[in-house]
């Protein structure tokens, strides 16, 4: 039985490492090509590009961002029972309802960017332009996260991770091209930044088109898998239209809800900031730049390893749901405990390794640009990534075991006491900017608390503090005094950053590992869970890493 529940467990993690490591690939072409992006554009321009994605990513939410996890939950569950004719008619009709909402959300984003413009967004002059190419996206990604949730409710992260892939490929190349030639051809407009924005969007849009037509041509293959599991199922009731749509809102709903208050603190974030600046007399050019430099130089790094979490949260969920179902509590228990592990081990390190390189890597990765503030900024909130991560995982846990409601009420009530201290810091402090990153840590900390608080009620689930917390983060700053001793030693000898950072990275990641695991960090069981476990289980033998007892 204990066998069986670690390879269950390792199966998810794997799954999970998998649409893990193609989502920092992806971060990573993402941070790549916002860096010739981010030039073309400039700050000015990099603020309407950000502030069209902070709309643009409302709509989408509100519409069905949630679809991937709540279809993935339901075919998962209806999977386990063997029901599925049910299963892949909830997934028919999970394409409807996304083509619904999204093409709903698609043109009142097309018919209403002048509105959005004039009356939330006038400092952002010509944003109208890149929402109306951002529009046909949302319908694009809405419909695609069903056939997304398909799969990941199938346990296979492989579709999802495939076009997550190449759908950023495409991104960056038409991005970059697009912003360059369109900032060009209108370059005696007083619109020039909104057409270069507009350029960056096109991207995003002919990327979900690429994404799209690789699920589907998936689809089309596992096609013949899907008619004899149905034509296997003759015995399960067919459940009715009204009884399928409404599984599929009491499902989806509160997901959407939860995403829906998340993303709402972006959008509340540049409004109350915007307010707040305006009335100490910024204009909006100074605003715009500003957070152009949060936006690009500080979030979408933070982003990248919080990638982790997002995966692991989604290849969870339909082995947990199995779990529930057949009421075994030292199973769900088990999966909770490797999850939120797995996680820990990666976002302590991740955090630090933003703190103490975090001026190096925005010098290298923004040369042109204020990079002493943006470096500040990432140093002063890196925190955010391991509070991120775990919330991230724990509403997972409590959407998988049927207590949708609970992150829905627990991000609301962060959002609220978020703008609080984050309008209060703007208004009475002299934080500017930081005030935002402020935000941007306590925000998830108080999920984290309030997410901890109710697995724990929900089945009894108590996670082991030294092991899952206190050795990661004493191996981090053990790893955060080597990379600061190795990368500005070698940046003294050599005044050059590329060649000090890299062995600083290398060393970080070598000396993490070792004392993690002469810490008790990981046992040999929990380190073949990994992606290439025994590998590295070996390599652990050969500098005699691992505990006696564990041997």
């Amino acid at each position: 039985m204990e066998a069986s529940r670690t390879t269950n467990t390792g199966n998810f993690i794997k799954q999970g490492s998998i649409l893990a490591l193609t989502s920092i690939i992806v971060r990573v072409i993402g941070m790549v090509y916002r860096i010739p992006l981010a030039n073309i554009l400039g700050d000015e321009g990099n603020g309407v590009y950000s502030a069209a994605y902070e709309v643009y990513n409302i709509l989408l939410i509100i519409s069905s961002y949630g679809m991937p996890m709540a279809v993935s939950k339901m075919v998962s569950a209806k999977c386990e029972q063997k029901k599925y004719k049910n299963a892949y008619r909830i997934f028919r009709c999970s394409v409807l309802f996304s083509m619904f909402t999204g093409g709903a959300a698609a043109l009142f984003v097309y018919f209403g960017a002048d509105m959005l413009e004039a009356n939330f967004f006038s400092k952002y002059h010509g944003i109208a332009i890149p929402l109306r190419v951002l529009a046909p996206t949302i319908f694009i990604v809405a419909v695609m996260g069903t056939f997304r949730g398909l799969f990941q409710g199938k346990k296979t992260m492989m579709p999802t991770a495939v076009s997550q892939l190449f759908e950023q490929i495409v991104n960056a190349f038409v991005s970059v091209a697009a912003a360059f030639f369109l900032m060009r051809g209108h370059s005696d407009s007083p619109e020039k930044a909104a057409w270069g924005a507009a350029g960056g969007t096109l991207g995003t849009c002919l990327g979900a088109v690429t994404a799209f037509v690789i699920l589907i041509l998936i689809y089309l293959l596992y096609r013949p898998v899907i008619k004899k599991q149905e034509q296997r199922d003759a015995a399960s009731v067919k459940e009715t239209l009204g009884m399928t749509y409404k599984l599929i809102l009491a499902t989806i709903v509160p997901i959407v809800l939860s995403q829906t208050v998340y993303q709402l603190s972006g959008i509340i974030d540049v409004t109350v900031f915007n307010m707040a600046m305006g009335q100490k007399g910024y204009d909006a050019q100074e605003v715009s730049t500003l957070l152009g430099v949060y936006s690009t130089k500080y979030r979408v790094l933070v982003n990248v390893p919080i990638a982790i979490s997002t995966a692991i949260a989604s290849s969870m969920i339909p082995g947990l749901v199995a779990s529930m179902m057949k009421k075994d509590i030292k199973e769900v228990h088990h999966k909770i405990r490797s999850a939120v592990r797995f996680n820990m081990i990666i976002a302590f390190p991740s955090a630090m390794g933003l703190s103490v390189l975090a001026i190096p890597i925005i010098r290298l990765l923004f040369p042109s640009s204020d990079y002493v503030l943006g470096g500040t900024m990432l140093m002063t909130g890196s925190a955010c990534v391991v509070f991120y991560a775990l919330s991230t995982v724990t509403s997972g846990v409590l959407q998988s075991i049927d207590k949708m409601n609970l992150p829905v009420i627990h991000s609301l009530i962060s959002l609220i006491l978020h703008v609080i201290l984050v309008y209060v810091l703007l208004k009475y402090t002299t934080l500017g900017v930081f005030a935002l990153v402020v935000g941007n840590v306590t925000y998830p900390m108080l999920v984290c608390y309030l997410n901890g608080r109710s697995v724990t009620k929900a089945v009894g689930y108590r996670e082991d503090v030294v092991k899952t917390y206190c050795i990661p983060f004493l191996a981090s700053c053990v790893m955060g005094v080597v990379t600061y001793g190795v990368y500005y030693g070698l940046f003294w000898l050599t005044s050059r950053i590329y060649i000090a950072i890299v062995p600083a990275i290398l060393a970080a990641v070598a000396v993490y590992f070792a004392v993690v695991l002469k810490l008790g960090g990981l046992n040999r069981q929990e380190l073949y869970e990994f992606p290439m476990g025994r590998r590295l289980s070996i390599a652990a033998d050969r500098f005699h890493l691992l505990r006696e007892e564990e041997r």
